[in-house]
Parts: C-alpha cells; structure tokens; sequence
C-alpha cells in the first residue's frame, strides 16, 4: 500500500504532542555554541578521501541526547540509529550517517583537552539572559558529592595519593595507571563515607538555574569555594546551609555588599536559642531551593556520579549535568509562560 502523505503528517503530529526533544531543538539556539566548539582541536585529515568529520555541533547535541537519558556511549550510538526523535534532534536523515561509540569518545576527549566546558555552559547563560531569564531575588549556593568508582589502593599508596605524588606501583605500570584516578578523594559528613568529587553550584532564587559552579574532588569543604561562586544579580541576598559559616565568611560578605542568609550553627558548650533555630527554620524555606536541583539532576539524569578518571574528565561530564540541567528548565519555565497554539 503506497504511504499516505496525511497519514504521515499525523504520525508526526501525534510524535510532536510527546517528545521533549522538539521543544529543546526548536528554543536553543544551538548555532551560538559553534564558535566556542570551533577551538576543538580538529585532526587534519591525511587525504581528502574518505568520510568527513562530524559536524561539532551534532556532536555536541549528541552528549546532550547522552545527559539527557543517561546512556553510555554504545547505546547513544544504537538509540541516534533506532530513534527517529533522536535521528531529528540531531537533523539527520533516517539514511544519514550516524557517530559511532568510539567517534563520540573521541570528540568527548578533545572536550576535556580543550578545556571548553565552562565555556559551554556560559553560553548557554547567555541565552538564557538573552530570553529575559536574568539572575534575580538572590543567591542560593550549596554542594553535592558526585560518587566516582573506588580505589583499591593500600594505606601507604592513599597517603602519596593525599599528598600529590603518584605511588611507585602505579606509576611503574601504564595500564595500572589509565585506571587509577589519581584526583578524587575520600572525606566523611555525619558518619556517611563517600568518594569521588563535589559539584558546588549557585543558583537564583526566581528562576532556579545554575549561574556558576566549579568542580573539586570530595575533600574541598563547601566554603572554600564560597566565594567564588558569588556572580551578578538583581539583589545582594545569599542563602547558604550552615557549613558556609564563619565569621570570616560573614566579613567578606558585608565587605563585598551581600546579605547574608547562611544558617548559623552552634558549637560545642554554645547550642543555637531557640530564636536562632527559628530563624534557620524561616532561610530554609529559601534555601531548600537549591535541593530540587539536585533532586532533578539525580532523578532526570540517572544519578549524580561519575564513571570518568581524573578531574579534567569530572569537570566535563559533572559540566554536561548542569547543562543539560538548565536546558531541561529553561523549557519548562518557557511552557509556564508560552501562549497556546
């Protein structure tokens, strides 16, 4: 039977109504990152015969298909074969070429070489304030630990770890090496071990996207990079939990012309009143905020971890997780506000 041309167009209608990916390709602009992909390293080819690299571009939307439903490299590379939603994200035909695995690996590791994900993600912020989202009604920062795979490695071996060097074993072997993650750490908070690195992010208070962030290995305690992750907004109020107090945290922030909204904390011999409590209790409602990123992050993206080694590669793959984060927002406050069709 020949294929009608209404019973097509209604099968895309009916795909439309369902796929999150439409309204992701339609509202970013994806040509904006194109400059920023353009310093990727590009290996020059050795003769002018043979397949032509892959569009940056493409493939950069394809890490975004990655974050987005949490695949590995060989079933990102079965699904942009089988899924005709993926196949139109990344505009290709059904008959196009598609990446493989191992072109996808490739272009992730010039990623991590270039160094060019925090560039991505401002990008993006750019866009984002382009649409109207700016920065508004205040500060909320705070961290979550990012699991990576343990280490087997001896006491004395973690000790030279600790200390920058790299253990005698380790460095003797190459393929002992390329497994060894020689950045991540291990630290403890209210008995609960962990390993692996930090994501340390500030959001708005209005619209609740990721303004800044910065990755660290699992040991930097959250107020070491306080400060830092301060950037521009319509008001000077931050929120934070009670481990970004100190005294002298309080200090840099009335220097610099912020309120403070940190949660005080007791000490020994010195509990919180009663009075302090309740004002904790009242920033919490604020500060609580910042937990539904986390949440999402943790429940739309499979989880906050890391199968990568070393902290370049952390950097980019806890960078895609913000990302793809804020575009998953972006759309859903634009639906919020967008009139009907």
């Amino acid at each position: 039977m020949q294929p009608s041309f209404f019973g097509l167009d209604d099968r895309h209608r009916k795909l439309n109504e369902r796929d999150p990916l439409v309204a992701l390709r339609k509202l970013i602009d994806w040509e904006d990152f194109r400059s920023t992909l353009n310093k990727i390293l590009t290996l020059p080819r050795k003769s002018n015969a043979g397949r032509r690299p892959f569009d940056k571009v493409l493939m950069f939307k394809a890490l975004v298909l990655q974050h987005l439903y949490n695949l590995s490299d060989d079933e990102l590379e079965y699904q942009i074969r089988d899924r005709f939603s993926f196949c139109r994200f990344l505009s290709l035909n059904p008959e196009d070429r598609t990446p493989d695995a191992k072109t996808i690996w490739l272009f992730r590791e010039r990623l991590v070489k270039a160094g060019l994900m925090k560039s991505l993600f401002m990008d993006f912020n750019c866009q984002l304030e382009a649409q109207g989202y700016k920065a508004q009604k205040g500060q909320i920062i705070d961290a979550s630990f990012i699991n990576a795979p343990k280490q087997r490695n001896n006491r004395e071996e973690n000790k030279e770890i600790r200390a920058g060097k790299v253990p005698k074993r380790i460095a003797q072997d190459p393929n002992v090496k390329r497994q060894k993650d020689l950045d991540a750490r291990w630290t403890r908070k209210n008995n609960e071990r962990y390993y692996g690195y930090k994501d340390h992010v500030c959001i708005d208070n209005k619209h609740k996207l990721i303004r800044e962030y910065e990755v660290t290995s699992a040991e930097v305690h959250d107020s070491q990079v306080f400060i830092e992750l301060l950037g521009d907004n319509s008001s000077k109020d931050v929120w934070a939990d009670s481990a970004y107090y100190s005294e002298e945290c309080e200090v840099a922030l009335d220097v610099i012309g912020y309120r403070s909204h940190v949660h005080k904390k007791g000490c020994r011999g010195k509990p919180l009143s009663e009075c302090e409590k309740e004002v904790n209790h009242r920033k919490s409602k604020v500060r609580a905020r910042v937990e539904h990123v986390f949440g999402s992050m943790e429940n739309e993206q499979g989880g906050m971890f890391v199968r990568t080694i070393g902290l370049a590669r952390a950097n980019v793959k806890v960078g895609m997780m913000n990302l793809v984060y804020n575009m998953r927002r972006f759309v859903s406050l634009y639906s919020r506000v967008a009139p009907a069709t």
